[in-house]
């Protein structure tokens, strides 16, 4: 863990901003309330960062680093905590040495424990709105979600076969059982049909049986 402290005139910060370590402040502004000098306080946590900070299931790639500004007019009888008036400008904080990839956002930690994440810009520079401490985080993949997917998939593609299933076979047996109808009712009717072809189309036809003739008169014969 590291600290070190800057102190310089409000005026100062006015007309030139601050730049201490890896951050910068803008010109232009104001301690809240206001006080002729300022203390800024500088801290990087390194391998204790981990200890005093969540970035809410993301991993931390880089050491938490932060500032605070505290009353430097008069220090005997109390130390008052300052905030910075930047005019809307962006209080920017570099991480040198660091490789960004396509999961790494900053993570802005606030007072009470919250967590505000943004995109790194170029140079691996995080911006936020006021002191506070900063951080590079990871974001892990989505792979819950994926395995979930793929048995969720699974689950339904076997239900699917197994509704596929009891569907032919019901029709297999309806139809099987319209068949021995239709053998039964031709059974019962004694009616046994043979089949020819006439042209191109197949017919049923009955069986032909000749009769042969019988003479009256055998003296004929």
């Amino acid at each position: 863990m590291q600290v070190s402290v800057v102190r310089l005139r409000s005026r100062t910060l006015w007309t030139k901003g601050a730049n201490f370590s890896n951050f910068r402040i803008p010109s232009r502004t104001l301690p809240i309330p206001y006080v002729k000098r300022l203390f800024l306080v500088y801290q990087d946590l390194g391998n204790w960062s981990s200890q005093y900070y969540n970035a809410k299931g993301c991993s931390l790639v880089s050491s938490v680093v932060g500032f605070m500004a505290y009353d430097a007019s008069n220090l005997v009888k109390n130390i008052t905590r300052l905030e910075l008036n930047t005019m809307g400008q962006p209080v920017s904080v570099q991480f040198p040495g660091l490789r960004t990839r396509a999961r790494t956002k900053c993570a802005a930690f606030g007072a009470n424990g919250e967590v505000y994440f943004s995109g790194v810009s170029e140079g691996c520079v995080c911006y936020g709105g006021n002191e506070g401490h900063f951080s590079i985080v990871v974001k892990p993949e989505r792979r819950k979600r994926v395995t979930d997917l793929l048995v969720g998939g699974f689950v339904v593609g076997f239900v699917l076969v197994l509704a596929a299933g009891f569907v032919g076979g019901v029709v297999v047996r309806v139809l099987k059982g319209k068949r021995i109808d239709q053998m039964e009712r031709y059974a019962e009717e004694g009616v046994v049909l043979g089949t020819m072809w006439i042209g191109n189309s197949k017919m049923h036809c009955a069986t032909v049986t000749r009769t042969h003739p019988v003479l009256e008169d055998a003296s004929y014969a």
